[in-house]
């Protein structure tokens, strides 16, 4: 399964009742899948997940299997720490048609390297969809480690990894013990250039949302060979990743969006909206990136 080289991990649009605004989530999969994205993740970190109910995920990934219906494939983030739980969501997204799964390492329970195997062993076998592991130790307070990757991309439908870790060095030993059509994608938007630079094949970005065109801009010179002007797109870019992960994440993205037009609403606590001070700085690095962009 090609998942493409700019995965976006998708907001969750919300009303003023807190309420998944559908409406919204169909002009922002539209916009997405208009400035870059391949493919999209529903229910992720960014999508709020964590005060997502069961019933609303499901009729996310309905929803936007059908609003991205022939423009990119959709990856339903059906993992937790229960591992009942993302078996019996796997299966369900299964039947709504989603492409793909991308499961988080179980967070708070801190299984041991072994438990985590057979934890994402057993919701591989659970489903014939192509499975993308997250590692994010930040979140979840447990590293799976490279030789645990390495041993589940054995399993037929464990297919990539989204690298959270920011360790480059681990990413490597992944990259050189895997099969060659495993795939790792950069978890940090920081990191998407380095991470190609070590054999990874794109990103799964927030940032995408804001500068998904210019990020397929740097990824695909990287890929031609014209690293100049990869690395010259790649420090643009910083200040703008920065500025979208100065607060707890989406709240930062949630405000760029709205000033880009795109209201995707409220955050459910107990995230919070940045303040009116914060927005302005945002905006301000938002623009600057713009017009450096139209002269680089």
């Amino acid at each position: 399964m090609d998942f493409g080289q700019l995965i976006t991990a998708m907001v969750t649009p919300f009303n003023q009742k807190e309420e998944v605004d559908f409406t919204a989530t169909t002009r922002l999969v539209h916009f997405l899948m208009d400035n870059g994205s391949d493919s999209l993740v529903v229910s992720g970190t960014t999508g709020e997940s964590a005060t997502l109910t069961f019933d609303e995920k499901l009729s996310l990934f309905e929803h936007v299997v059908k609003a991205a219906k022939g423009r990119g494939s959709v990856i339903a983030g059906t993992g937790n720490n229960n591992t009942k739980a993302s078996i019996e969501l796997t299966k369900e997204a299964e039947s709504l048609g989603v492409d793909g799964i991308m499961l988080v390492a179980p967070y708070y329970n801190r299984p041991s390297q072994e438990g985590l195997y057979e934890h994402f062993k057993m919701i591989a076998q659970a489903t014939s969809l192509p499975i993308m592991v997250y590692n994010i130790p930040s979140r979840s307070s447990v590293n799976i480690e490279a030789e645990t990757i390495i041993k589940l991309s054995e399993i037929d439908n464990i297919v990539a990894v989204k690298e959270a870790s920011g360790n480059l060095d681990q990413m490597s030993k992944i990259i050189d013990n895997t099969p060659e059509e495993f795939e790792l994608y950069s978890g940090d938007d920081s990191l998407t250039l380095p991470v190609l630079a070590i054999g990874g094949c794109g990103v799964v970005s927030v940032s995408a949302h804001i500068i998904g065109n210019e990020m397929q801009e740097m990824i695909n010179a990287f890929k031609a060979g014209d690293y100049k002007k990869a690395a010259s797109i790649h420090r643009l870019i910083l200040p703008v990743v920065k500025a979208l992960f100065s607060q707890p994440s989406p709240s930062p993205l949630k405000a760029a969006l709205e000033l880009k037009g795109l209201d995707t609403g409220l955050l459910r606590l107990p995230l919070l909206a940045i303040s009116e001070e914060e927005k302005e700085s945002l905006r301000a690095v938002i623009e600057d990136f713009r017009e450096k962009m139209s002269r680089n």
